[in-house]
């Protein structure tokens, strides 16, 4: 998306939100779905945009997980490294996906299909390990097992 397509947008996500500098969070939010992740220029057009300084509109864009100021994947792949998900080996689930992506936590790969994160818990004890692949969700899931789970997704 070039810079022009990218301030278009975040222009539409402004007027949306009538400047409204008490949605700041619902405003980076759609910025975030618009263009895929929260750019140095569109934080600062959303700063002037809400009339709220830079520091602030950082500020909260750093504090929520859920935001992010590099590009990620297409796919965002979570896994659950929560105490009943550990202890039935989420830690090698997540070193398998670490090695056929080849990235760490953290990361995105080259062609921007995956981003791998970690989770503290997705709230589905009984089923874990849990893999979350966008809204997939995928129980019980082995080092071999996520293998063609991935394949899925490419």
């Amino acid at each position: 998306m070039s810079p022009k397509e990218q301030k278009a947008k975040v222009k539409q996500v402004l007027e949306k939100h009538r400047h409204d500098k008490s949605r700041l969070v619902d405003v980076l939010q759609d910025i975030q779905a618009a263009i895929g992740y929260l750019t140095k220029d569109a934080l600062q057009q959303a700063s002037q945009g809400l009339d709220v300084p830079l520091s602030r509109v950082y500020s909260v864009a750093t504090f929520f997980k859920a935001f992010s100021l590099t590009p990620r994947g297409r796919h965002v792949i979570n896994v659950c490294m929560g105490t009943a998900c550990h202890v039935r080996g989420s830690d090698k689930v997540l070193e398998r996906v670490e090695k056929k992506l080849k990235i760490k936590r953290g990361e995105t790969t080259k062609d921007l299909k995956f981003t791998l994160e970690t989770v503290n818990c997705v709230g589905a004890c009984a089923l874990g390990p849990m893999v979350i692949i966008g809204e997939d969700y995928h129980g019980e899931m082995t080092p071999e097992g996520i293998v063609p789970v991935l394949e899925q997704y490419k």
